[in-house]
């Protein structure tokens, strides 16, 4: 057993805490990892407003890099000293996605059997499965993946969720490729991740929609070819008259609202895609869209898990492509702080003045 620090949402809406929290030797198929970092995403903040589940007390934290320090009984996929991303994508390999050929969508991903816990005994739930605002943290061995150790904790383990996200959701969900236009509505971390994949992928025309003129400077610094203040003008017209009047082959809404959604499936052309990667809420429905609309626009409307990411195919391709400088993962960490810091990051979070407040544990 491990007493180590850990930041604890105790129950709805109210400010996190920094306690001793117990982290059992991992068992059979579990792993033991020593966090370096991890970043502060939204989906934390979910957690701790109940946007989630009520499942308190959580343990958050979960886009986090780190050392393998232990591991249980059968692991053979890491060993004590590998450098590691976390991922909450540990594939099963045994149901109907994975028996088809398509472990990116696995249905029957798992995590950790033994619970952390508070010093009392109180079993937490941990963010995603992962729990990773803590010196250490208990996984599913399948939760690790091996990367490049030379790499910077701090910019790598953002694979770990939101740029991943952004990443695949132009990449893999999107489809993304050479001369190719794309929309990206809601330039987060998520959006602008989207906007660093498009460039990546060679697209042509890379468009930047958002309210904020910090965060589309921030997309332009990240590969965006246009921005649109959509609190200025109207987004769909935008995009339309930057892509010839016929709107865009990829749309991305990385924020996840139905006016967004909306947006997103009038400004792109026919034929082409929709890509819903934001988060919404359960009581959002999808706007009223005359059915004859969504035929005669033909095309695809997709929804992006996890950027439809492979954690042990994507995660070490990407790492390597940052080593050679060609995804500057770098652009993403405004900020690094300490343990102690994660309740004011949320607050930084909500005024948009960074991409990812970055958690450093050593």
């Amino acid at each position: 057993m491990h007493q180590v620090k850990g930041v604890v949402a105790r129950s709805k809406g109210q400010p996190v805490e920094v306690v001793t929290i117990n982290v059992p030797d991992p068992g059979p198929g579990e792993a033991l990892v020593k966090v370096q970092a991890c970043g502060v995403c939204h989906t934390d903040l979910h957690y701790r407003e109940g946007g989630i589940n009520d499942e308190f007390p959580f343990l958050l934290g979960h886009e986090a890099a780190g050392v393998v320090e232990a591991v249980g009984d059968d692991v053979t996929s890491v060993a004590p000293g590998d450098f590691v991303i976390l991922n909450w994508r540990a594939v099963c390999g045994d149901c109907r996605a994975c028996n088809r050929g398509e472990p990116q969508y696995c249905f029957a991903t798992h995590n950790a059997t033994q619970k952390m816990t508070l010093e009392d005994g109180t079993e937490l739930s941990p963010a995603l499965g992962i729990g990773a605002f803590a010196e250490k943290t208990l996984v599913a061995a399948g939760q690790c993946t091996k990367v490049d150790p030379e790499a910077r904790p701090a910019a790598v383990g953002l694979l770990g969720c939101g740029v991943m996200a952004g990443l695949g959701a132009a990449i893999n969900t999107g489809n993304v490729g050479r001369g190719k236009s794309v929309a990206v509505i809601g330039c987060g971390g998520v959006g602008v991740a989207a906007i660093a994949g498009s460039a990546l992928a060679g697209a042509g025309t890379i468009i930047a929609v958002d309210i904020d003129a910090k965060k589309l400077e921030a997309a332009t610094r990240m590969g965006a070819t246009h921005t649109v203040n959509s609190k200025d003008v109207d987004p769909v017209a935008a995009i339309q008259e930057l892509t010839g009047g016929n709107g865009a082959d990829v749309v991305i809404d990385a924020v996840g609202r139905p006016e967004t959604w909306k947006q997103a499936f009038y400004a792109r052309d026919l034929a082409g895609t929709v890509v819903l990667v934001g988060v919404p809420t359960p009581d959002m429905t999808i706007p009223e869209i005359p059915l004859i609309d969504v035929f005669g626009r033909g095309g695809s409307l997709k929804s992006s898990w996890y950027g439809d990411c492979l954690p042990s195919r994507d995660f070490p391709m990407l790492v390597d492509l940052y080593r050679q400088g060609r995804l500057d993962l770098d652009a993403f960490v405004t900020e690094e702080i300490g343990i102690d810091d994660v309740e004011a990051a949320f607050d930084r979070m909500h005024g948009g003045d960074v991409l990812r407040s970055v958690v450093v544990l050593g």
